[in-house]
């Protein structure tokens, strides 16, 4: 060790060490562990150990309710829904379909549609995508394309038309899977009640009945703005906000809609959607790609026109109504899978005794996976602690990502994202989801996992308090300690920390990896534990 190194690491040893044991104090919560990921940091005597670590087959099944389809806060402090939908397939995880099941609403009960005789003009479904967060996650790429103008001089304005000018500008959206660029979306109706007071519509497997196509469209992937301007005096006629939009079916809101006027069906929201039960959104293709949308944000517009008498005239304004998609109605993201045999035989075969040698973890719904620190190894740990007097300076779980893995140039989020956390509780009948100590002591977010730079990639996963609670407790308990490893992140609340162990954005993540397991290569995973020993 050098001298620099060795005043560094003295230095180290007086500000951890110290005040654990010369003072019975625990050092800083934000700080506990950073020196972990801190290449110019000393790191005192690291001691690796095994751990165990195996698959857990969740049935491809996860709550994914308007609940679970949240992303986080955007910069106001609002929640920020998501969806997603699309279709991917690749070798290792096989085929994954995403689609999107909603209620739909009237604007008010017992709606008049302006007056009499009112008959569709168009109908259109906008999809749009979800906010930023507080994370600073971009659902949309930054760059323009194809933006530009161009005139028209036939745009349909009430009964006549006229010469505008459109400005249209696309943005692509970030995809997960394959750079393919088109994919067709279809919207169905739903024929199945969705109760949400039963548990199984609030999966994402949940058992839904679809009817009539009431339209398709090809998906470029680019969503658009879209401004019209009448040419003979500038004023605007249209502004289309940033979405994608689709034509539904004249005819099918025709007679089930306006038809309806004054009828038992458009009484009231309760008669209303065991009516028109809902609408499911869903891809054609099966190796497309991925992406997500923002669920409270879609639209439904009719457009149309009714008659309108005056002195004598009768004239056919044109007007709208706008169906309410939003947060009041019932969400449900719906995931499919058709998995290879070497996943299904590796996944379901999970072995908790001496580990598996890959590990399969998939947010929406994929595998998981437990990682168990023995009682032998924890008692071991403790003999160090109080035989040799050494005090724990950081610990992590090191992860590497098998070569396999497939890697995603257009990820909506870019690097994955990792949850660790204790298996959940029943305390007097009650679930309990608790956070590692590391997590509840108030441990930055981005010190809980940390990504290596450069080949090759491994991740280092922080259980310093975690295991600094167990092994210096008085009354040691030696039990196995069992962590679940998920894709995904936690949802933060209004202050900006995580909202509950429970509630993170797996059900929406798109990431997948295969991660090195039990085997006996040099990347086995392993947990690291540096030691400082007082002289």
């Amino acid at each position: 060790m050098t001298h620099t190194l060795k005043k560094t690491f003295a230095m180290l040893f007086l500000a951890v060490f110290g005040s654990a044991i010369l003072y019975n104090c625990e050092p800083d919560p934000d700080s506990l562990g950073e020196q972990l990921f801190d290449k110019d940091a000393a790191v005192g005597v690291e001691t690796p150990y095994n751990v165990i670590a195996y698959n857990i087959s969740n049935n491809d099944s996860i709550r994914s309710d308007a609940s679970r389809l949240i992303a986080g806060l955007n910069a106001s402090g609002t929640s920020v829904s998501v969806g997603v939908l699309g279709s991917f397939t690749e070798g290792q995880f096989g085929t994954q379909k995403a689609s999107y099941i909603t209620q739909l609403r009237m604007p008010v009960d017992n709606f008049d549609f302006s007056g009499p005789n009112a008959k569709v003009d168009s109908v259109v479904l906008v999809v749009r995508p979800p906010a930023n967060t507080m994370d600073d996650t971009y659902y949309i790429a930054d760059s323009i394309k194809a933006p530009g103008a161009y005139d028209r001089s036939d745009f349909p304005v009430g009964n006549e038309t006229v010469a505008v000018s459109i400005d249209k500008k696309t943005y692509p959206v970030r995809k997960y899977g394959n750079i393919s660029k088109s994919m067709t979306i279809n919207v169905h109706e739903v024929t199945t009640f969705i109760d949400t007071n039963n548990d199984a519509f609030t999966r994402s497997n949940a058992s839904v009945v679809t009817g009539d196509l009431l339209g398709s469209a090809v998906f470029d992937g680019n969503m658009s703005t879209v401004t019209v301007t009448k040419k003979s005096d500038n004023t605007n006629l249209f502004t289309g906000n940033l979405g994608f939009r689709m034509k539904l079916d004249n005819n099918f809101f025709q007679t089930r809609i306006i038809d309806k006027k004054g009828k038992p069906e458009l009484q009231d929201a309760s008669n209303f959607i065991r009516y028109f039960r809902g609408i499911q959104l869903s891809v054609s293709e099966t190796n497309k790609y991925l992406f997500q949308f923002s669920p409270n944000d879609l639209e439904i517009i009719m457009y149309y026109k009714y008659d309108k008498t005056e002195n004598g005239t009768t004239t056919h304004p044109q007007t709208t109504l706008k169906f309410n998609l939003g947060s009041s109605n019932a969400h449900i993201g719906k995931y499919e899978y058709t998995r290879p045999s070497s996943f299904t035989t590796i996944v379901n075969g999970a072995n908790k005794e001496i580990g598996d040698q890959k590990l399969y973890v998939q947010g929406m719904g994929g595998p998981s996976v437990g990682i168990k620190i023995s009682k032998e190894t924890l008692d071991k740990m403790r003999k160090e602690l109080y035989d040799q007097k050494k005090a724990i300076v950081g610990a992590k779980i090191r992860v590497y990502v098998d070569p396999l893995t497939f890697e995603n140039k257009h990820s909506v989020e870019g690097d994955r994202k990792f949850t660790l956390v204790p298996p959940m509780k029943i305390v007097d009948g009650v679930k309990q989801y608790p956070f590692t100590s590391d997590l509840a002591s108030g441990l930055p977010m981005y010190y809980h996992y940390k990504k290596t730079s450069g080949k090759p990639e491994y991740y280092d996963l922080t259980v310093t308090k975690t295991l600094k609670d167990i092994t210096e407790a008085k009354a040691f308990s030696a039990e196995d300690l069992i962590l679940k490893l998920d894709l995904g992140s936690f949802v933060k609340n209004s202050q900006g920390t995580p909202a509950g162990a429970q509630y993170t954005t797996r059900a929406t993540d798109m990431n997948r990896a295969v991660l090195v397991g039990n085997d006996n290569s040099t990347q086995k995973i392993q947990l690291f534990v540096t030691y400082g020993t007082k002289k």
